[in-house]
C-alpha cells in the first residue's frame, strides 16, 4: 500500500480536521462530534433541512454536498461502515429549522437500519422526518427488484433536485415528492478497471486482472454483471448507455443531465473520451444534453473505472437542477 497517510487508523479523523480546516465558511459539526457534518448557518429557520450520511472513501459522496441549495447536513462514517444512529440524530436536531427533515441516502443495510432508528429517536423530540431511498444502480438488481438496488452516483442528483426544491421554501411533501421524480427519472451503471485499498486493511479489496475491466461492479467492489477483457472507451460507453437509456423511455427530442463519474483514479482526460462517445451515441438518436457533469463526483478511494448516470428531464427538474447551488465539492451556477 502507497498512500499519503498518517497513521491509517485516523484516515478519516485527520480527513474530516482538515475539510473544516479547508472550508470554515460553509462547514461546522454537531455534538462536538467531527463525524456530525452540518452546514456552518445550521439550522435555517422556515426551510425543509435535508441530511444524509454513509461511510467514508467516497469522496465526494456523501459529505461533499453540504452547501446552500443542496444538504444541511450529513453523518460521516468510518471507511465504507455506517456512521451511527447517535451521529445520525446529533445531525438532525442541529439542522431541523421547524419544518421536518428529509433523509436521503443509498440502500445499504447499514445506512438503512441506523437512519431507521435516528427517525424513531427524532420523533420522541417532534422532529418530523421522511426517508427517500436511493436505489439507481442497475447492475445491483433486475427491473423487477428496482426496490433491493445500491444507490450510486445517481443521488447526486436526489440531492441537487430536492435541495433546490427546500431552498424555494417548498414543503416536507414537495421536498420528498421532488427527491423521489428526480430518482424515478435517474439511473446509473458503471465499470471498474481495478480496486481500492482500504487504509486500515493495507490490500486491495478484490483482484482484477490486468487486462480486465468489470462491468456493473459496485462502489464497495460489489460484484458486477460480467468481467472480461478491457474492451475500447467507446465500447464501454455504448454498453453502459444501453443499460441505462433502457429503462428511461427516452426518446428523440428529450433532454438529459448526463454524469460521467470517475471512481478515484481515471483521469479526467479519460472520462472526456467516455462522455465524447455517449454524447455522440445521443446525437444519432435525437436526444439533447442539457447539462453535462464530467469528473468525481461519488469515488471508491483509488478505484479505477468510472459510472454513466442520466437524469431525463421535464421542465419542472430542468428548473431545479438550474437552481442554484454552492457546496465545497459542487458548484451551480443559476441560469
Amino acid at each position: 500500500m502507497k498512500k499519503i497517510l498518517n497513521d491509517p487508523n485516523r484516515f478519516v479523523d485527520e480527513m474530516l480536521d482538515g475539510l473544516y480546516r479547508a472550508h470554515p465558511d460553509q462547514l461546522a459539526y454537531a455534538a462536538g462530534d467531527p463525524h456530525c457534518l452540518v452546514r456552518a448557518d445550521a439550522p435555517i429557520e422556515g426551510k425543509v433541512a435535508l441530511a444524509t450520511g454513509g461511510g467514508s472513501g467516497h469522496l465526494p459522496v456523501f459529505l461533499g454536498y453540504v452547501g446552500q441549495g443542496m444538504l444541511n447536513g450529513c453523518a460521516v462514517g468510518d471507511v465504507f461502515q455506517s456512521p451511527s444512529a447517535d451521529q445520525m440524530l446529533e445531525v438532525t436536531k442541529r439542522i431541523h429549522g421547524g419544518k421536518g427533515v428529509l433523509y436521503i441516502y443509498g440502500n445499504y443495510g447499514g445506512d438503512v437500519m441506523n437512519f431507521d432508528m435516528a427517525t424513531e429517536m427524532a420523533a420522541m423530540d417532534d422532529i418530523e422526518v421522511r426517508t427517500v431511498l436511493v436505489r439507481d444502480d442497475v447492475a445491483s438488481a433486475s427491473e423487477q427488484r428496482a426496490e433491493t438496488r445500491r444507490g450510486v452516483a445517481g443521488m447526486v442528483f436526489a440531492f441537487k433536485i430536492a435541495g433546490a426544491k427546500a431552498d424555494q421554501g417548498g414543503s416536507l411533501d414537495e421536498v420528498e415528492a421532488a427527491a423521489l421524480k428526480a430518482l424515478a427519472h435517474t439511473r446509473t451503471m458503471g465499470v471498474a478497471l481495478s480496486s481500492c485499498t482500504l487504509p486500515a486493511a493495507g490490500r486491495p479489496t478484490f483482484d482484477i486482472g490486468e487486462g480486465e475491466m468489470e462491468i456493473g461492479m459496485g462502489i464497495h467492489g460489489e460484484k458486477g454483471v460480467r468481467r472480461g477483457p478491457l474492451e475500447s472507451a467507446d465500447q464501454i460507453a455504448e454498453e453502459l448507455l444501453e443499460a441505462v437509456l433502457a429503462e428511461l423511455d427516452v426518446h428523440s427530442g428529450d433532454r438529459l443531465a448526463v454524469m460521467v463519474n470517475g471512481l478515484g483514479a481515471t483521469p479526467l482526460e479519460e472520462l472526456y473520451i467516455l462522455f465524447r462517445q455517449v454524447h455522440r451515441s445521443l446525437e444519432t438518436r435525437g436526444v439533447g444534453v442539457y447539462q453535462a457533469f464530467v469528473g468525481e463526483y461519488a469515488t471508491s478511494l483509488e478505484m479505477a473505472g468510472a459510472s454513466l448516470t442520466i437524469m431525463k428531464l421535464d421542465d419542472d427538474l430542468q428548473a431545479l437542477l438550474d437552481h442554484p447551488a454552492r457546496t465545497p465539492f459542487f458548484v451551480q451556477v443559476g441560469k
